[in-house]
Parts: structure tokens; sequence; C-alpha cells
């Protein structure tokens, strides 16, 4: 369980799910998750949502939104040759899409995005933002928030027999120290307060191959799902290869690093 010393070590959020994920001072947690967090995702020419798993390339590529004072919201896109593209987030015609082969609705954005992603990927990609104010991330409002301990990662680098585990690759919310490895299994159906926010951890993150690539050059570098299955697969979990869970915002507010956190 959390201890007292337990505290918030790094943030994350991915504003174009399935690019690279930035590292953030501090989150406002909103009822739906973490504000800005997974707001756009990719779909190729058919319309079906596409990440990490179906191009490591994504990885290179870093998004920021910012909100410019009577100027509306601006989307920039940084890639690795140095090359930026930048401009006003502007809505246009509305897609039927296939998120996680399920249909979905979404505007797509218009401006010199998608353009310049598909020339970066080799393939036509298209940047869309889910209709009626949802969000692209995976689990919905009952999965906002994901959550990590710093002895899971050690523990997994044990096992893997590295010095340490780049937690981006797991692309998770907040990452949390003073735990033992795992502790956050035992976090299910509790209330976890965390700065002025509580969190309501619900199932396990079951993983998947997009973690065994670099969270920066997106080359396939590490076998994690063969790591976790040696010492996870046995596990009574809500998902298969458990690695960190994922949760509800029980209660919104500010998280910032080095917030406490206290098991409820």
């Amino acid at each position: 369980m959390a201890s007292e010393d337990a505290r918030v070590t790094a943030l994350a959020i991915a504003p174009v799910k399935g690019l690279r994920l930035a590292n953030v001072e501090q989150l406002a947690l909103e009822p739906g998750g973490a504000r800005g967090d997974r707001r756009f995702y990719l779909v190729e020419e058919r319309g079906w949502m596409v990440n990490g798993k179906h191009s490591g390339a994504l990885n290179e590529v870093s998004a920021e939104v910012r909100a410019e004072v009577g100027a509306g919201e601006t989307l920039t896109l940084r890639f690795p040759d140095g090359t930026e593209v930048s401009g006003a987030i502007e809505l246009g015609d509305e897609l039927q899409t296939r998120f996680h082969s399920r249909p979905r609705m979404a505007g797509l954005v218009r401006g010199p995005f998608s353009a310049a992603l598909s020339e970066h990927a080799g393939e036509q990609l298209r940047i869309v933002q889910p209709s009626n104010g949802g969000s692209a991330v995976d689990r919905g409002v009952h999965g906002g928030v994901s959550l990590i301990s710093r002895g899971s990662l050690s523990a997994l680098a044990r096992v893997a027999e590295l010095e340490s585990v780049d937690a981006r690759r797991f692309r998770m919310t907040i990452e949390i120290d003073g735990v033992e490895p795992f502790a956050e299994d035992g976090w299910l159906g509790r209330e976890l307060r965390i700065g002025e926010a509580a969190i309501r951890p619900r199932g396990n993150v079951g993983r998947c191959i997009v973690t065994s690539r670099h969270p920066e050059s997106g080359a396939v570098d590490l076998p994690t799902l063969d790591l976790l299955r040696s010492f996870r697969s046995d596990l009574e979990t809500s998902e298969p290869l458990p690695f960190g869970v994922y949760g509800k915002v029980a209660r919104p507010g500010a998280v910032r690093v080095g917030d406490h956190v206290e098991l409820g």
C-alpha cells in the first residue's frame, strides 16, 4: 500500500494518441481523465484508428497544444529533423471512424498537420478529434488515468538485466515512487488521493507490443511481452500481462510532480 513517503515522480500526456509521450510538471484531472490527454487520434485511409503498434515512426513526433490569449488554441507538431508544423485548431468535416473496431464519429482537424504526418510516416494519415467532447483514451472515463510505480519499473529492469527501463514505453499518466514493486495491484477498488485529486483504480493495464518500441525512435528494442510473460503471466488480473493500473477520477483537481500519495 502507499507509504508516508509515496510521491508523484512523473506526469505525462499525449495530446495526439500514438505520438510521443510528453512529460509535464502539472496535470488537471477532470472527470474524463487528464485535461488535454489523448484529445486527438490518428486514422488511416479507411478511417481506422492507428497507434504505435501500427507505425514506430509515430514515436518520433511530439505534439503540443497551447491556448493563446485572444487567439484560440494552436497545435504544434515537432519532427525529428527539427521541422515544426503549427496552426490554429479548427475542425472540418465529420468522419465515421473505427476506434478499436468500434464505430466513432470524429471531426477532421484542418490545416497542414495530416499532410506532414503522412509524409513522415510514408502513408496517408489524418488527425481527428472525437465528436461530442470525448477523448481518445482507450478505456473511456472509467480508465481516464493510469498509474505505475518506480518499484515495478525497477523489477522489470532486473528481469531484463538492465539498469533501468524508460517509463515512457508504458504511456502512463502518473508515476509514483516510495512503494513496493507492484503495490499498485493492491489499489484496485480503493481510493488514491494524489495532490488535490482522488483516483479510484479499477483494473490492471494489460500490455501490447507497442511497449517493445523505444519511446523516442520507435525502434523495437526490448521484448517487453516476453519479459512480462516470464513472471507476470500466472497472476489473476483483469487483463493479461499486467503492468500498472488504470482508474477513474473520483475527485477532480490538480496533480503536481512531488505531490504526496495516500491510499484510502
